[in-house]
């Protein structure tokens, strides 16, 4: 069944989206304020909210190890559209879970970045109008050491110090 639910996504399909969307909409609203396209397009698809995550004394530790219906090639989920019915523990990136303490979503996090008085760093999709400004600029999780979760029995061991989270 799940097999049935998976999909392929093309990024570039998802920026070029953004074209029907107000210029520079993100300099001018608060993410309170934003639609539900216009925050969907704040995701710069690196996949980096997919890697999975464990607190220990209170702070966030991230590791390689990714969800597994993560691709890794596209670093889009296969399954966008019903993640919440089949991943139990997956995490809707809304208002809440961005201004969350300790913080558990990435620091290039253009949702974050945007709450917290930054602008959209210069390789965001929608400043590039480009999917691929992502990897290019390596801030996706493409070409990097990753693991399947249901490879991992014990996350400590995977918890990695990258410079972008």
């Amino acid at each position: 069944m799940i097999d049935d639910l998976q999909e392929e996504y093309d990024p570039q399909e998802r920026v070029n989206e953004f074209y029907k969307l107000e210029s520079e909409f993100w300099k001018h609203k608060r993410l309170e304020q934003m639609s539900k396209a216009e925050w969907e397009a704040l995701c710069d698809g690196c996949g980096k909210c997919c890697l999975n995550k464990i607190e220990i004394k209170g702070k966030v530790y991230f590791t390689n190890a990714y969800c597994r219906f993560l691709d890794c090639k596209s670093c889009l989920c296969k399954i966008y559209d019903h993640r919440f019915e089949i991943v139990k523990d997956c995490r809707d990136i809304n208002l809440e879970a961005v201004r969350e303490k300790p913080r558990w979503l990435p620091k290039t996090c253009a949702y974050w970045l945007l709450d917290n008085g930054y602008d959209l760093p210069s390789w965001h999709p929608l400043i590039t109008k480009q999917a691929a400004s992502v990897k290019e600029a390596q801030m996706s999780l493409s070409g990097r050491n990753l693991i399947n979760e249901t490879k991992v029995k014990d996350y400590e061991n995977y918890i990695v110090d990258w410079q972008d989270l």
